[in-house]
C-alpha cells in the first residue's frame, strides 16, 4: 500500500510522533492507522491516541436533569455559527427536555415537541435556518441524585461538552466537582469491570509487546516470569488507574481517587456520561487543488 503524506500527517497529529517514525510505522503495518498507533506505542514513540482528538463536527450538546434521571443529547449542524443561533439553541433545549421521557433516539425523534414530533421540528428548523442538522444521539443515567455540567457553555444547559454523574446518596456538591473532573480527564469507563474487553485486550497486547521488546534490548534482561508476573500487570494497573473514573486521581485533590472523594462526601458514583460535540465523527478533508478540480468537473 502507498503511504501518502496525508496519512503520515494524520498519524503525527494523533500521536505526536516524528515524521520518519510515523512513516515507518505506517509502512510496517501496511497503512492501518490504528495498528500504526499501537506500533509507535510499542516502540515507546507515542501515547495512546483517542479518536476524539481527530474529530470534527459542529452543533451542541444539551443536558437536562429531572429527579434521579439525567439526559444528554447531541444535535449536529454544519457550522459552529448555528450553535450561537437562539432558535437552534431553543430547539436543542426542547429536544433535550423531551429526552427525559424516552429511552432511545428513535423514540426521541417521535416524541412531542410543542405539538409536533421532534423529527418534524428539526425538519422545520432546517428550512428556517437554512443549514442541515441531525439529531445524532442521546444517553442517560439514573441514581438517587444526578449532577450535570456543561463545559464551554453556549447557553444554559448547552455547550460543546456535556457531563452527567449519577450518584447513590444525596449530592451535597461533590457531583458537579466530579462532573468537572470527567470533562477534563475523559475517562474510558466507570471501573475496570465496565471497560470494553476489546480495549483491555488491545492495551494488554501493546504493553506486552513493549515490555518484551524493552527487556530484550536491556543490558541486563529480566527473567520471563518477572516480565509476565510483575512488569506487565504493573503497567496494566497504571492504565486502569489513568483511564477508569473511580481509580483516577481526583483533579481537585490528587491525594485521593475519585472513588475515595465520593465516599468521603457520603455518596457513591454509579454511572456517568461524557458527551462531546462531534465525538467519533471524522470530517472528510480535501486539499484545495482537489476541491477546485472537483468543481470544474461539475
Amino acid at each position: 500500500m502507498t503511504i501518502t503524506a496525508a496519512m503520515v500527517k494524520e498519524l503525527r497529529e494523533a500521536t505526536g510522533a516524528g515524521m520518519m517514525d510515523a512513516k515507518k510505522a505506517l509502512t510496517e503495518v501496511n497503512g492501518d492507522m490504528e495498528a500504526a498507533v499501537d506500533w509507535l506505542r510499542t516502540k515507546g514513540l507515542a501515547k495512546a491516541a483517542k479518536k476524539a482528538d481527530r474529530v470534527a463536527a459542529e452543533g451542541l450538546v444539551g443536558v437536562a436533569v429531572s429527579g434521579g434521571k439525567g439526559v444528554a443529547v447531541e444535535v449536529n449542524s454544519e457550522t459552529d455559527f448555528v450553535g450561537k443561533n437562539a432558535d437552534f439553541q431553543n430547539l436543542v433545549r426542547g429536544i433535550t427536555t423531551a429526552a427525559l421521557n424516552v429511552t432511545d433516539v428513535d423514540a426521541l425523534k417521535a416524541a412531542d415537541l410543542n405539538g409536533k414530533s421532534v423529527e418534524a421540528s428539526l425538519t422545520d428548523a432546517i428550512a428556517t435556518i437554512g443549514e442541515n442538522m441531525t439529531l445524532r444521539r442521546m444517553a442517560s443515567v439514573e441514581g438517587d441524585s444526578v449532577a450535570a455540567y456543561i463545559h464551554t457553555a453556549a447557553a444554559d444547559g448547552l455547550g460543546r461538552i456535556g457531563v452527567l454523574v449519577a450518584l447513590k446518596g444525596a449530592d451535597t456538591g461533590i457531583g458537579k466537582q466530579i462532573a468537572m473532573h470527567i470533562a477534563a480527564t475523559s475517562p474510558v469507563s466507570l471501573s475496570e469491570a465496565d471497560m470494553d474487553p476489546t480495549v483491555v485486550e488491545r492495551e494488554l497486547a501493546v504493553q506486552t509487546a513493549k515490555a518484551l521488546e524493552e527487556n530484550a534490548a536491556s543490558a541486563k534482561p529480566k527473567p520471563e516470569q518477572v516480565i509476565q508476573n510483575n512488569i506487565i500487570p504493573g503497567r496494566m494497573k497504571k492504565f486502569f488507574e489513568e483511564s477508569t473514573l473511580l481509580n483516577q486521581k481526583f483533579v481537585i485533590n490528587p491525594d485521593v481517587t475519585v472513588a475515595q472523594a465520593a465516599k468521603d462526601a457520603g455518596v457513591e458514583v454509579v454511572g456517568f456520561v461524557r458527551m462531546a460535540v462531534g465525538e467519533g465523527i471524522e470530517k472528510e478533508k480535501e486539499d484545495f487543488a482537489a476541491e477546485v478540480a472537483k468543481a470544474l468537473q461539475g
